[in-house]
């Protein structure tokens, strides 16, 4: 599995001319947890926030995401029912996770995709807090069939306290 915060940073380059059209500033999170698209980092203050559907990425490498040309690209307007992993009012990180029952699990830190790079997440990396993390590590959960992302939380079924496990983040992390 690959974190989706390794996707961050990542250069955007078109294959039709190798040029370099900006870098990953962001995730956009569909509500059935799967990546709709990467946010493009702004480079002219004022400037409108532009994005790239999933579906016009080539591929999504460990040193870069191509994409066919700078046609792909569109204007952020308002992307429906979608959330941003780290930046917005809007976003995944930071949010406390509570089961149905009231317990809360932890904050979400990251989410994992697939090994390939796939679009699906297929589960959340939860810190307990700075010195939680540093006894004992970060907890990882694998995405329920059911979670709702709610405005102050996601809500997951009972079930997922048992299911937690153990997940060691280095420091240099």
């Amino acid at each position: 599995m690959r974190k989706a915060h390794d996707l961050i940073g990542l250069p955007v380059i078109t294959v039709d001319s190798g040029k370099q059209i900006g870098q990953v500033k962001d995730l956009l999170i569909g509500p059935e947890w799967n990546i709709r698209g990467i946010v493009l980092e702004v480079k002219v203050w004022f400037s409108a926030l532009r994005y790239i559907p999933w579906e016009g990425i080539v591929a999504a490498g460990e040193d870069a995401i191509t994409i066919p040309n700078e046609m792909v690209i569109r204007e952020f307007e308002h992307v429906e029912e979608c959330h941003a992993l780290l930046d917005g009012s809007r976003k995944i990180k930071g949010l406390p996770i509570i089961t149905v029952g009231g317990h809360k699990l932890g904050v979400v830190e990251d989410v994992y995709l697939n090994q390939d790079w796939g679009k699906q997440i297929v589960g959340y990396e939860l810190s307990e807090g700075f010195i939680s993390d540093l006894k004992e590590g970060r907890r990882w959960l694998p995405v329920p069939e059911s979670a709702t992302k709610g405005e102050d939380a996601i809500i997951v079924p009972v079930h997922c306290a048992q299911e937690m496990e153990e997940l060691f983040v280095s420091k240099e992390e």
